[in-house]
């Protein structure tokens, strides 16, 4: 096995060396080659020096990649992915948070025929009220909305065979989620527990505006993991419901006019009728359209619709 550890930094210079020798005290007693890939997300401190002379010090072992400017932690993480090279690659913090010497404890579930292994901060050493509590929130609702139960999304420390973590692109705040993503190609998914520890150097980089942002992230993600390939199945059913909605209406209206002579036209009830009929049309023609989509998305790019585990006994052509 390869390991690649990729650790996105903004402003974290009194972490860097620390952070490296926790490292390597942790991975010391495993039989693995690993690469420590640390990406700057446009820090302003002395964060970049101190990369560059950990890097100069270690070649054979510590990469840095320099991003122009701040991006924000999916775009350094998913740069950092995009250039490992490791067989399993684990995401960690730079803020020394997160505990290196649970990496091992980690890799040794992928023995066990797991794909991810997401860290549970059991026992976190955050605020509660700015921290702690919103985030317990964001992971149930995450875990109801996804059907993906895990205790704690955000975690960064989380360790994924490759193949289940290169297949796809990260925008906004969605490292947080790549789990799920990975649920969705059929991943085994485990979670341990992990130590946290207090933030000795620096300032958090994240409030409770954070939490909004996943909020939204979220909906973009159900969407892909449910009807990313059968977009229709949403417009579709959505169309079919207030087509549904607008037929009981007048049918209402009808039976009035007939029966009681009651005017239809004079009804509120006939507006709401007709708009739900039109709406059902377009949300089933908009579905139509989605599906296009999709397959032009999975066909010019000859990207499959189904993703394997393995392979046995079958002789390539």
């Amino acid at each position: 096995m390869k390991l690649s550890i990729v650790v996105p930094v903004y402003n974290e210079q009194d972490s860097i060396s620390p952070l490296y020798q926790a490292i390597v005290k942790a991975l010391k007693s495993l039989k693995l080659t690993w690469e420590l890939i640390l990406v700057d997300d446009g820090s302003q401190d002395k964060s970049l020096e101190n990369m560059e002379k950990l890097a100069r010090k270690n070649p054979q072992r510590v990469s840095v990649i320099v991003l122009r400017r701040n991006f924000g932690q999916t775009a350094a993480i998913a740069a950092g992915v995009d250039h490992a090279q490791g067989d399993v690659i684990v995401l960690l913090d730079a803020d020394m948070q997160n505990d290196p010497a649970d990496i091992p404890l980690m890799l040794r579930k992928f023995n066990e025929g797991y794909d991810v292994v997401s860290g549970w901060r059991y026992n976190r050493k955050d605020k509660f009220i700015t921290r702690t509590f919103p985030s317990k929130i964001a992971n149930w609702l995450i875990s109801t909305v996804t059907g993906v139960h895990l205790h704690d999304y955000g975690c960064t420390l989380k360790a994924y065979r490759r193949e289940v973590i290169t297949g796809f692109r990260l925008y906004g705040e969605m490292h947080r989620f790549i789990p799920v993503y990975a649920d969705s190609i059929g991943a085994k998914i485990t979670e341990v527990q992990v130590h946290h520890h207090p933030r000795e150097h620096g300032r958090a980089k994240y409030g409770l505006e954070r939490t909004f942002k996943v909020l939204l992230d979220l909906f973009t993600v159900k969407f892909l993991t449910s009807y990313g390939s059968k977009p229709i199945y949403l417009f579709g059913g959505t169309g079919a419901i207030l087509i549904t909605v607008g037929a009981i209406v007048l049918l209402y209206l009808f039976v009035r006019r007939v029966w009681f002579e009651v005017s239809v036209i004079a009804s509120p009830w006939f507006m709401v009728g007709i708009t739900a009929g039109i709406l059902g049309v377009q949300s089933i023609l908009m579905g139509l359209i989605a599906e296009l989509l999709a397959r032009t998305y999975h066909e010019s790019q000859n990207k499959p619709t189904y993703t394997i585990r393995k392979i046995i006994n079958i002789l390539k052509k």
